[in-house]
């Protein structure tokens, strides 16, 4: 048992260093696609299915990260207003309101989960879900 002690201490402070390294920032800046479906938003130009919509958002995101231009993507395919950038506070920093950031607390869960997670250009995917991400399916990059 008391070859174990060393280990143990050992794995916990890996553990504590792998932990202090993944913190999310304080602030991000992502731009994203809002794949709708009728009845989601309330704009009565989105007519596709739900169906219709996670298919067409399962094709941009593989899109999107196999490097096609985003901006272009987030112009011809988003059912938010274009460009869709959005600046964001996590939980713990304040919101600089004068530069249009918004609290994370403001954003849909899932939207604020996934564009935390993301390294600068890494692209992510928010999925639909009634409680969480409502609106559609998010199609984020981060851009800062």
């Amino acid at each position: 048992m008391k070859r174990l002690y060393p280990v143990l201490l050992i794995f916990f402070m890996v553990l504590l260093l792998w932990v202090s390294c993944k913190k999310e920032p304080g602030h991000v800046t992502v731009q994203h696609i809002l794949i709708s479906f009728k009845g989601a938003v309330p704009k009565d130009t989105v007519t596709r299915t739900r169906e219709e919509a996670e298919k067409l958002a399962s094709e941009i995101f593989e899109r999107a990260k196999k490097g096609e231009d985003f901006d272009a993507l987030v112009k011809e395919y988003t059912d938010d207003e274009y460009p869709g950038v959005y600046k964001m506070a996590n939980f713990e920093a304040e919101p600089n309101r004068d530069q249009g950031e918004y609290a994370r607390s403001q954003m849909m869960k899932e939207f604020g989960d996934v564009s935390f997670k993301l390294s600068v250009d890494e692209i992510g995917m928010a999925e639909f879900s009634p409680e969480r991400s409502k609106y559609g399916w998010h199609i984020i990059k981060r851009l800062q």
